[in-house]
């Protein structure tokens, strides 16, 4: 074998060492990508449930005011009336 031809296989294996260590590091980071999108997706999820309890629970709070408010003015038509519990 010849110095040129043992020059040029040194070469190609050095190249090809290159290469594998580029789409290691390629894999490397595709595989971070994956990782940080999948714990935004996580916590986005978390985060809109959250938010889905909390605004259920808010909403069912003003339902029962709203409630309490709807049998306040019914009883006070009843007073006004004489129908209601308290007459006058």
């Amino acid at each position: 074998m010849s110095s040129a031809q043992f020059n040029a296989g040194e070469s190609h294996g050095q190249a090809e060492a290159k290469t594998e260590r580029w789409i290691d590091s390629a894999k490397n980071v595709a595989n971070s990508a994956v990782d940080k999108a999948e714990n935004a997706t996580q916590r986005a999820s978390e985060s809109a449930q959250q938010n889905n309890d909390h605004n259920a629970g808010f909403l069912q709070q003003k339902g029962e005011q709203m409630i309490h408010m709807a049998q306040g003015a019914i009883d006070g038509v009843k007073n006004t009336l004489g129908m209601g519990s308290e007459k006058k």
